[in-house]
């Protein structure tokens, strides 16, 4: 078998067999395979595209290039959900905690963030002492004793998909269904949860920004996840706006826990209650996602919801009194109002300029080797649709450092489009695909 006449064959348009993917994956990250010839092949991908068999057969290939987490010690459907990205995304943060309280375990593996805000384990580590490194034992023990563990992935999960990200991520190849599809899809299997749920996001903040892309996206990896015997739900939903009104560390796990207690923003909640309740109907502890939602909303009412965030703190050396008093997650030395310079109606919040806005008050990582500021970050105090008033309060800047400030501000205000007539609201959730 050799690699140029693979390239060929795909170049050409034909599809290629499961040993010569097999054969492909392996050899590339066994480093058997020069970057450039991978290269060629993942252009050849790019406009020739695979079909669903081909797609699946390059996840599974990625899945088998390095370690496969076991959760077989772990009693119960495991059901794992993963979001394509977004602004203020601190759904997991409610998630796991809400969904373990319904008892369904939670065993998550999550990553740090690479761009403008922080991923979740960076928004846990806001909580003083709170460890995301532990051993498998540990891990299956935590989920078996507490129901929920989030903690961060093995270096040797699916080392193909590092490598041949990295690679996409400098060829301009990134941009292909089946790429991006195996790509997620083969973390996810590799994780060992029994059923998947993912959140698809579209819009300005959303890694896809155009709504069929997003759709077929999320179609590609419920067909993946499907026919390689794992049930999977994808939930196409708005990211045209930040989600809830938090970007930033230790301000998303403010947001998370007054969520949890019944206070956060609406459409924060109602995300979080509609991938929660697909949760549920996967792990058979609820016959509908009408009954799930009940069974959240009941954990979040009578407060096991926010219990057992405590309960999870706690078991991964965390101070859980940061929970009942959010004054002891790290704090921003000063806040800085944006105030509205006219009457009318926010019609418009570019979530990417958010993100970049809050990035630059150090809230996230422009290179890997950035240090984030858990402190920093922005609350916004007006949302698409909302009246305003010359001199309302639109956003906080919550700010340690200043050197890059003015940069920040001017960028948070550009975000803003505030116009006469009242906007017509975007749906939160598009579709659910099964």
């Amino acid at each position: 078998m050799r690699v140029v006449d693979l390239i060929r064959k795909k170049r050409d348009g034909e599809a290629l067999s499961a040993e010569e993917i097999k054969y492909l994956i392996n050899g590339y990250a066994q480093g058997q395979i020069p970057d450039y010839q991978m290269s060629a092949l993942a252009m050849a991908i790019f406009f020739q595209g695979m079909d669903k068999r081909e797609t699946a057969d390059l996840t599974m290939a990625m899945v088998g290039s390095g370690e496969q987490i076991n959760l077989s010690e772990i009693a119960g459907i495991k059901v794992d959900k993963h979001s394509t990205g977004g602004v203020g995304d601190t759904t997991t943060l409610v998630l796991a905690p809400l969904v373990a309280a319904c008892g369904v375990p939670v065993a998550k593996m999550s990553g740090k963030g690479l761009g403008h805000t922080g991923g979740t384990l960076d928004k846990l580590e806001s909580i003083p002492g709170f460890e995301i490194e532990l051993t498998s034992e540990e891990f299956i023990q935590n989920v078996n004793d507490v129901g929920v563990a989030v903690v961060s992935q093995t270096g040797n999960l699916v080392p193909a998909d590092k490598a041949l990200y990295s690679l996409r991520d400098v060829t301009a190849t990134v941009d292909s269904i089946p790429l991006i599809a195996s790509s997620i899809m083969s973390k996810k299997l590799a994780a060992g949860s029994d059923g998947i749920v993912l959140d698809v996001k579209t819009g300005s903040g959303a890694f896809m920004t155009s709504f069929a892309d997003a759709e077929e996206l999320a179609r590609e990896m419920v067909d993946i996840g499907n026919n390689l015997n794992r049930q999977t739900v994808a939930v196409l939903t708005d990211m045209d706006q930040p989600l809830g009104c938090a970007i930033g560390n230790a301000l998303e796990v403010k947001e998370a826990i007054a969520t949890l207690s019944g206070r956060g923003p609406a459409d924060l909640q109602e995300l979080c209650l509609t991938l929660g309740s697909q949760m549920l109907v996967l792990a058979k502890k609820a016959a509908t996602s009408e009954e799930g939602r009940v069974c959240l909303q009941e954990a979040i009412r009578t407060g096991q919801g926010i219990a057992k965030l405590k309960e999870m703190v706690a078991a991964q050396k965390g101070n859980p009194n940061a929970i009942d008093n959010p004054t002891l997650l790290p704090q921003a030395e000063k806040i800085v109002e944006l105030k509205a310079e006219s009457d009318g109606y926010v019609q418009k919040i570019e979530a990417i300029d958010v993100g970049i806005s809050a990035m630059l008050l150090g809230a996230g990582r422009e290179t890997k080797e950035s240090v984030i500021d858990l402190a920093v970050g922005i609350v916004l105090r007006k949302k698409v649709g909302d009246k305003v008033q010359s001199g309302d309060v639109l956003a906080e800047l919550h700010v340690n450092k200043l050197e890059r400030f003015d940069e920040a501000i001017d960028l948070l205000k550009k975000a803003y489009t505030i116009g006469m007539e009242k906007p017509i609201l975007k749906p939160l959730i598009y579709e659910v695909i099964k």
